[in-house]
């Protein structure tokens, strides 16, 4: 009898023991999740921002004062969100292939405060014709403000003006911006030489992210 007993108590004592270290252990998993992209219902016209890990990066966070370097508008076609945005060259990228080239998978979805009002079915079908315009242009590396070329930000405002009319940001000539940085100058200095086009009209990933006409309504990073 004493046998049996022990026998009991030992197998509970293992099987408390397991539980106290798989609870303990339990966070640890949660934490390694990568947050679902599907936990917002994202639409046509919202604007999705993430800090790239291109050779750039670092010089237009530095430049602009944000975390951001690189942003797209998303579009909904056939039933899939894709990306619309300004790489090389510009294209459609699945919305999942966007989020894998940020720094550590993180990403921030901003959308227009009165979407509902601004992107009617005629718009969307506007947007459409944009993207056959511009995709497969490549990516302005001169940050120049024609149409010849397009860089990130560029397209996301211009596709903005041209469908709906608004200019979502102010645009800002390039020595408005904090040039100061040794990293910043050695880009500048890489892509102009001493021609830098310090009037050129620009408009940064950081600008469009805190415009007043948009609100945050996915954040991965907070």
């Amino acid at each position: 009898m004493l046998k049996k007993l022990l026998f009991i108590f030992t197998l509970t004592l293992i099987f408390l023991t397991g539980s106290v270290a798989l609870n303990a252990f339990k966070p640890s998993l949660i934490s390694w999740k990568t947050p679902p992209i599907s936990e917002v219902d994202y639409q046509t016209g919202d604007i999705i921002f993430q800090s790239s890990k291109s050779g750039q990066g670092l010089a237009i966070q530095l430049a602009t004062g944000s975390k951001f370097s690189h942003v797209g508008m998303l579009i909904e076609q056939g039933g899939e969100i894709m990306v619309f945005e300004a790489v090389q060259p510009v294209r459609l990228t699945k919305m999942s292939e966007f989020v894998k080239r940020g720094e550590g998978g993180n990403f921030v979805v901003s959308r227009l405060k009165n979407a509902d009002q601004i992107w009617t079915d005629q718009r969307k079908q506007e947007v459409n014709s944009f993207v056959k315009k511009h995709v497969g242009k490549d990516y302005d590396l001169l940050f120049d403000w024609s149409d010849e070329k397009m860089y990130c930000s560029e397209l996301v405002w211009k596709l903005y003006k041209e469908v709906t009319g608004l200019e979502i940001s102010e645009l800002k000539p390039l020595k408005a911006y904090d040039l100061s940085h040794p990293e910043v100058q050695k880009q500048m200095n890489s892509r102009y030489g001493k021609s830098i086009p310090l009037d050129e009209p620009m408009i940064a990933p950081g600008a469009l992210f805190d415009s007043d006409l948009f609100e945050v309504i996915r954040d991965t990073d907070c």
